[in-house]
């Protein structure tokens, strides 16, 4: 069993995941499908474009069918398609995603999907654990299994996302467009979307394939020069990249630019709080600037651990108007609680639009800071705690540890999806930002040395 962090053995912040057919196994799979099929009657199962997904999807039917539970196979989609889909459909009660999301082609994973479309909270996932480690799933008799149903959701979902953005005025602009899918999920949805907003599209590495032979599924600003490029040369107003799974995007310029998550995370947070006032929720690994804005419109922020699991639930909670994450992950409550890529670049067109302004322009209301980000191996996440707790008492732990200082700040926690320990350091100055970056490097290698 893969121990890829988060919650328990098995569950991490964004479900199970592992190297496809060596962490993430078909037995695990097929014992997942009965734990969700133990849990759920009805139940929504799709995946990505990865090699691995038909084989590990066909594995969770097969477990979920098992139970007596019933399956609508709804194919390649992007995960909040899949989500949207359980929200909306009451005949549908659970959620099963093959997907690892933004990690490297050779990964995988599994991720559980609760009947408003949210994925499984951190109770819900230790309520998982225990049915898979004990394996006191349900077992139907023979002419009491599970059928399975063939469904398109991609419709529904688009329609959806047209429903909650002002098409007329996105359309009147006439935008000339440009989206990099990475050869992953949203191939099959964000072109035809984004046409319909009476936008001109040229798409990119648009065609599913889990080679991912254009670049690797992270939609980070070195993954992504080729679209820089093409927007540049094509003269569009905005440049548009998915992850694998198409629950984030990231964003260029109409000067071929990239915009950093996290103040795209910082703009879209204010252009909501300056129409519905209230609570903005993001975790502790955003940048102060998304505080700086929603604060200089009138709001609140409300900070949490990393992972959208935990900030969609405080969303309810606190009955935020926005939340999201600082990597391309950002919430629309009145859609879907949970990360969506094509409802960020329709909500991006949409501001665009209304505004009357280049995203060069609109970003110029946003605080700058330098904020600067690194991964390194981390297979021992305990021993990483551990040392942290001794090398910074004066940490904040809601996550890892964030460390405050008057002109800036560092973060070092163990990623939930990856073995690798993830650092973040920002300050006002880019000189200061990497010394907050050293500092935590160093601190790292101390403690697993």
């Amino acid at each position: 069993m893969a121990r890829i962090g988060g919650t328990g053995e098995l569950f991490g912040t964004d479900g199970v995941r592992g190297i496809a057919n060596e962490e993430l196994t078909v037995e695990m799979a097929l014992n997942l499908g009965r734990v969700m099929g133990t849990l759920r009657k009805n139940v929504a199962v799709g995946m990505d474009a990865r090699l691995s997904s038909h084989m590990l999807r066909a594995a969770v039917i097969a477990g979920v069918t098992s139970t007596g539970s019933d399956v609508v196979d709804l194919g390649l989609v992007p995960t909040p398609a899949l989500q949207y889909y359980v929200k909306t459909n009451p005949k549908i009660d659970g959620g099963v995603l093959v997907t690892a999301s933004h990690n490297p082609k050779e990964y995988n994973g599994i991720k559980f999907i609760q009947d408003d479309g949210r994925e499984f909270t951190r109770d819900m996932d230790e309520e998982s654990e225990r049915i898979y480690k004990s394996k006191t799933y349900r077992i139907a008799a023979w002419n009491e299994v599970g059928q399975v149903y063939m469904e398109d959701c991609r419709r529904h979902y688009i329609e959806g996302i047209k429903e909650k953005v002002d098409i007329n005025a996105i359309a009147s602009k006439e935008f000339r467009v440009v989206v990099d899918c990475g050869n992953g999920a949203g191939c099959v949805t964000s072109p035809q979307l984004l046409k319909e907003l009476g936008c001109t599209v040229i798409s990119i590495n648009a065609h599913p394939d889990g080679n991912f032979p254009a670049r690797d599924p992270e939609p980070v600003e070195e993954n992504v020069e080729q679209l820089k490029k093409v927007v540049a040369e094509m003269n569009a107003d905005l440049g548009i990249a998915h992850d694998g799974d198409a629950d984030r995007a990231t964003f260029v310029d109409e000067r071929g630019q990239f915009v950093s998550e996290d103040v795209m995370l910082a703009l879209m947070a204010r252009y909501y709080v300056e129409r519905k006032k209230g609570v903005v929720v993001t975790p502790v690994s955003s940048s102060r600037c998304v505080e700086d804005a929603v604060r200089a419109a009138g709001g609140e922020v409300v900070y949490t651990a990393v992972g959208s699991p935990v900030v969609a639930e405080t969303m309810i909670k606190t009955r935020a108007v926005f939340g999201g994450e600082g990597n391309g992950g950002l919430v629309f409550p009145e859609h879907l609680l949970a990360r969506d890529g094509a409802m960020s670049a329709a909500k991006i067109l949409e501001l665009m639009a209304l505004e009357n302004k280049p995203l060069s322009e609109l970003i110029k209301i946003v605080p700058r800071y330098f904020t600067l980000k690194t991964k390194v191996p981390c297979r021992d996440k305990m021993k990483l705690l551990n040392g942290l707790k001794e090398e910074f008492p004066e940490a904040n732990f809601i996550d890892g540890a964030r460390v405050d200082y008057d002109d800036g700040w560092l973060l070092i926690r163990p990623s939930g999806t990856e073995p690798v320990a993830r650092i973040t350091a920002e300050a006002k100055t880019e000189t200061r930002a990497k010394e907050i970056l050293e500092l935590g490097m160093k601190a790292v290698k101390r403690i697993l040395s």
